[in-house]
Formats: C-alpha cells, sequence, structure tokens
C-alpha cells in the first residue's frame, strides 16, 4: 500500500490544536474591503473553529498535522 499524502492546499489553510478541532481563516477579507464596514473587518481578521462536519473531511487531508 502507498503512503498517504498530505493535500497541501488544505495543509496550507488550517491547522489543528491540541485537542484536535480544526482551525481556519474567515472568508471575505482580501479585497474590496473600501465597502465592507470597518467592524465587519475586525470580526474577519481572527481565526474561526470549522464545523464538525468539514472538520472530518478536513483531517483526512491533512492526515499528519
Amino acid at each position: 500500500m502507498s503512503k498517504i499524502k498530505t493535500h497541501r492546499g488544505a495543509a496550507k489553510r488550517f491547522r489543528l490544536t491540541g485537542s484536535g478541532k480544526v482551525v481556519r481563516q474567515h472568508a471575505n477579507a482580501n479585497h474590496i474591503l473600501t465597502k465592507k464596514r470597518p467592524k465587519r473587518k475586525r470580526r474577519l481578521r481572527g481565526t474561526a473553529i470549522a464545523t464538525a462536519v468539514d472538520a472530518k473531511l478536513i483531517k483526512r487531508m491533512i492526515p499528519h498535522a
């Protein structure tokens, strides 16, 4: 059987916490920022925990993280 390969795109976008939760960045924070209110941009700066359904798929893509 071949080795399990890490999905490099996912490895650059997600990381795991010590308890195994998946941490992600918020979307919509890169461009066309002039029309977004400062409060919204501040909230988009931080990280978020991925939902359980998404986390299961992400963990499969980054098995060695």
